[in-house]
């Protein structure tokens, strides 16, 4: 463990439990810890692996929260995270050879989309409606798909599972937000083995955070199951929204070197 100030110290948890929090309810918790690590010093590859071991933290404190509520059904949906799983490490394995230009030049194009779908389609809350797919196609494709872009990039996987859950599986938003945070336990785990596998992992840092995450991800999960919709709906937006600012606000952003902007 590297050697990092006290106050830096204290940032990373603060990070953490706040991450946990927002990342329950909407997902995005990346948003805030990658940052802070990188602001602690730590090199670039090993906040990346650190990341994964406590948003596993959160993750699994998120899921066991609805779990308990009766949101998701973890032996039912064993399948499905296990896709996510597989998705995840496949990702995570090949992240030298994708090009990450590309995937940089247009996740804020897709967060932005993804935002506005939110803020402006109406009649989303919690009650499910017809779906387009049966869930097990929905776990062969779309599930290993974005498990693969979390384990390669990361950035939005939560945002991405809510929209495929609602808009093809006719998920509610509440029970969409549970079973979001299931699969992005089981692609987080995938990742987790493949960085743990070079080495690319601070421990000690990674678990005293992922505590904090977790205490955060309980508090997070109980306020958007006692809200519900009218909770998770704005955050999401408000998430998609920081994050395709904050890709955007990157001088070496491809699209932004595209454009000339």
């Amino acid at each position: 463990m590297p050697d990092i100030a006290l106050h830096l110290l204290l940032l990373l948890c603060a990070a953490a439990f706040f991450a946990g929090f927002v990342d329950a309810i909407a997902g995005g918790g990346g948003l805030i810890t990658v940052p802070a690590m990188l602001i602690a010093g730590i090199p670039p590859l090993q906040t990346l692996g650190t990341n994964k071991v406590q948003s596993i933290f959160g993750a699994a404190s998120a899921t066991l929260a609805y779990a308990r509520k009766g949101h998701v059904q973890l032996h039912e949906q064993l399948p499905m995270a296990l896709m996510a799983v597989m998705g995840g490490a496949i990702g995570a394995a090949l992240a030298t050879i994708v090009p990450g230009q590309v995937l940089q030049a247009i996740m804020p194009v897709l967060l932005l989309a993804i935002a506005i779908f939110f803020a402006v389609k109406p009649n989303l809350n919690d009650l499910d409606k017809h779906r387009i797919i049966t869930p097990f196609v929905f776990g062969l494709t779309f599930v290993p798909a974005i498990g693969f872009y979390d384990g390669i990039f990361g950035p939005g996987t939560g945002s991405f599972f809510m929209l495929a859950f609602v808009t093809l599986a006719g998920f509610g938003v509440l029970k969409a937000t549970a079973h979001t945070k299931l699969l992005n336990l089981g692609s987080n785990l995938g990742a987790l083995i493949v960085f743990a596998s070079f080495g690319a992992i601070l421990w000690k840092i990674g678990l005293l955070m992922g505590i904090c995450q977790f205490l955060g991800a309980q508090l997070g999960s109980r306020l958007a199951m006692r809200i519900g919709a009218k909770l998770i709906k704005p955050l999401l937006v408000i998430v998609c929204l920081a994050l395709a600012v904050k890709l955007l606000a990157d001088p070496a952003n491809p699209l932004r070197v595209w454009l000339g902007a």
